[in-house]
């Protein structure tokens, strides 16, 4: 499904989509030459990526895929897509009604790595409600014309340091291609190449990260930022630091 490498006629249409909704596509994390519409999200580099063998790419046949195909037709409600919210997490209902596509989905099975991301396309710093659902709900749209289920990160941090719920967590995200599988993809608004995160983000950012190292018992070998997994800028260089810097021994992370 979305860990799926796609054809070429079908990436040459998505490239085509994404140079009409501008060079500055919402959500994609930036790559190396920073035109996320163009290869966020990173394309697979020739000889070294080869797609996870996962229940999304067994034979139709087997069992598995079965059970895949028997729980994508399930009519799964929010709460059972959602599960427990985390506490002080904003709710997915705040900002969209909408539900994601099961169809192009993969269940999430459980968590043992995180992944932090920057939004990656203009700078954003708008601390209004408002302004930040209507950015949440663009980053979901555009996701969707790439042929995603959903907005593909699980939680997002605005510059106010509110966590904003985003896919529901009982679903694969995509926000790393290739390395989705069990890994909790948590993103924050902005563009770290050309802007700081705000102080507020990066407390939030450092707490969030924390508790779901507890709660699911994530080491901190197994914290990730998009460009240790892939080749691409995201989250960004004034980022990227801070988060080294947390993981540090005495770091905010390594104590978490």
């Amino acid at each position: 499904m979305e860990n799926t490498p796609p054809h070429l006629s079908r990436r040459d249409a998505i490239r085509a989509l994404g140079i009409v909704i501008g060079a500055t596509s919402l959500g994609a994390c930036a790559g190396k030459t920073q035109t996320p519409a163009l290869g966020g999200i990173g394309d697979p580099i020739p000889g070294v990526d080869t797609p996870p063998s996962s229940t999304a790419n067994n034979n139709s046949g087997s069992a598995a895929q079965e059970a895949l195909a028997d729980w994508r037709n399930r009519n799964h409600s929010a709460e059972t897509l959602g599960g427990i919210l985390p506490k002080g997490v904003v709710a997915r209902d705040s900002w969209t009604n909408a539900k994601p596509i099961i169809a192009l989905a993969d269940p999430m099975q459980r968590v043992t790595r995180i992944t932090i991301h920057h939004e990656g396309s203009t700078p954003f710093s708008s601390t209004s409600s408002r302004d930040v659902r209507q950015r949440l709900d663009q980053i979901r749209k555009f996701h969707l014309s790439r042929g995603w289920a959903d907005i593909g990160y699980h939680y997002v941090i605005d510059p106010a340091g509110r966590v904003h719920q985003a896919r529901p967590i009982a679903l694969q995200g995509a926000h790393v291609k290739y390395n989705n599988e069990q890994n909790l993809g948590i993103m924050v608004l902005g563009n770290f190449e050309e802007q700081s995160p705000t102080a507020k983000a990066l407390a939030s950012l450092q707490q969030f990260v924390g508790s779901q190292m507890s709660q699911y018992k994530v080491p901190l070998r197994s914290v990730y930022t998009h460009q240790e997994i892939r080749p691409t800028l995201c989250p960004g260089r004034n980022l990227q630091g801070r988060l080294v810097a947390m993981r540090r021994a005495g770091g905010v992370l390594a104590r978490a």
